[in-house]
């Protein structure tokens, strides 16, 4: 009789602990995969900033933006002879500092003298626009409005501005390409829009080469042209020679071409200006003071931070961020919380069906505080066990997430004027004139913090469970063993 009383008595435990081990598993599993999840969410978005802004420091400075015109003005012009012989091929290009916006060079010593900022560096961005092609045969037609004698690519070409001859009888074919190029200081390549890339070929900028014509291009950009380490660029007449290569530390770069900062403000006709000021900060847990004593001690500029730039991304990215951090986490404490609840019932319920057990140990002798222990140490085993397992099945599922790598959008629309780097989409630095959109595989990396947390949750699982049942164990007396036994 007492070895079939055994017999089920142990069935009850082994069912008992594997309900109470599963439950903490799966809390535990979710709350990894979520912490893992959400790591993945911050370093895509930390390379959608590189990525799209060139973001490769605390902060940056460009000129406040001002309130649109609806003016057209700045758009660029092209001259082209019509009249030239058919066929002939006419090149034209057409450099514009990116968002029409600049500084004066000045300021890039006032930024860094403000207090918190431990270095600030200026750069010059650039858009070079490259038309060329040729005019069939056909007669030249002024138009009747006044031109400035610029002329576009007629019938099936682009046409540039108005006022432009007009071709009857023939026929246009140009092409254009547009590329944008960033000037760099070349006494402090560690900050500013060449930080973020690594030269794969070739050399960097020297401290000397301050105005020489000499070019580092990307790597997309040199593939794309065909452009290798010795060759030469020509830029509106002239010439640099490539001397190295550079790949982005992650994604596509955003700027094509790096030149000296000197050389870049010669060519896009802005001495002594800069289009951002890229700033590092001595403390980077301080980065919003600094940020307030810059727009407070030099006016007409805007500072932006990587904090501003990641709400100005949206797309399946964001979406997904926010529901990591959102409702995957309170999802994660609803699921624990219920986990807990379940385990200590279910030790409690246990301890119930061991009345003649603890009894007896109580009637031999037993202190109260001893029988505690032992409903204790049991349940921090369940709860270990279970986060075993509950780390197991974590550590599987951020695999899985891994493996499959979804991949996901990040949309940036125009951030209001405020930025780093030249994007694309001709809007500057900071200034996106259009939205930008880029797809990022998403992978779920679990760190050493995530596992310290999963076991401390399986041994606090354990203690609540221990402590709800070694309560009730310690109420028990030795004469209820023996109501047991009658």
């Amino acid at each position: 009789m007492f070895g079939i009383y055994l017999k089920r008595e142990l069935s009850r435990r082994k069912k008992a602990t594997l309900v109470i081990a599963m439950g903490l598993a799966l809390g535990i599993a979710l709350v990894i995969t979520v912490n893992s999840v959400s790591a993945g969410m911050q370093q895509a978005q930390g390379k959608v900033l590189k990525s799209l802004y060139g973001l490769g420091t605390d902060m940056t400075v460009t000129k406040a933006r001002p309130a649109s015109t609806g003016s057209s003005s700045g758009r660029p012009k092209f001259d082209f002879d019509a009249k030239s012989d058919s066929g002939t091929t006419q090149s034209s290009d057409r450099v514009m500092t990116q968002g029409g916006q600049s500084l004066k060079s000045s300021l890039v010593t006032r930024v860094a003298a403000q207090k918190g900022v431990s270095g600030a560096v200026g750069a010059l961005s650039l858009n070079v626009t490259k038309v060329d092609g040729s005019f069939t045969r056909g007669t030249a037609k002024s138009s009747a409005s006044s031109g400035s004698g610029s002329s576009g690519a007629q019938q099936g070409g682009p046409g540039v501005g108005s006022g432009q001859p007009q071709v009857q009888g023939g026929g246009a074919s140009f092409d254009v390409n547009s590329y944008s190029v960033a000037g760099v200081d070349v006494t402090h390549q560690d900050l500013g829009p060449l930080a973020t890339s690594k030269i794969t070929t070739g050399r960097t900028f020297t401290a000397a080469q301050t105005d020489a014509k000499v070019a580092v291009l990307s790597a997309s950009y040199a593939k794309e042209n065909k452009k290798t380490v010795g060759g030469t660029l020509t830029i509106s007449g002239t010439k640099y020679t490539v001397i190295g290569i550079a790949t982005p530390d992650s994604s596509e770069s955003t700027t094509d071409v790096y030149l000296p900062l000197k050389q870049a403000q010669t060519l896009g006709d802005a001495k002594d200006e800069v289009t951002t000021i890229y700033v590092e900060a001595a403390d980077s847990k301080r980065i919003d003071t600094v940020k307030a004593a810059i727009q407070k001690n030099i006016s007409g500029t805007t500072v932006t931070t990587s904090a501003d730039l990641a709400d100005t991304v949206s797309g399946s990215l964001s979406t997904a961020s926010d529901l990591a951090t959102s409702v995957g986490k309170w999802l994660s404490v609803a699921v624990l919380v219920a986990a807990f609840l379940v385990a200590a019932l279910l030790t409690s319920s246990a301890v119930s069906r061991r009345v003649r057990e603890f009894g007896t140990l109580k009637a031999l002798g037993w202190p109260s505080r001893r029988v505690t222990r032992q409903v204790v140490g049991e349940s921090v085993v369940n709860g270990l066990l279970g986060g075993a397992l509950g780390i197991a099945l974590g550590l599987g599922a951020a695999y899985a997430v891994t493996a499959i790598s979804p991949k996901l959008t990040a949309e940036l629309g125009s951030t209001g004027g405020g930025g780093t780097g030249g994007g694309p989409g001709g809007g500057g630095p900071g200034r996106q004139a259009v939205k930008n959109t880029m797809e990022i595989a998403l992978s779920a990396p679990v760190s050493v913090t995530t596992i310290a947390l999963a076991a401390g949750l399986a041994i606090a699982g354990g203690l609540v469970a221990g402590a709800m049942g070694g309560w009730r164990a310690s109420r028990m007396r030795p004469a209820d063993a023996l109501r047991s036994v009658a």
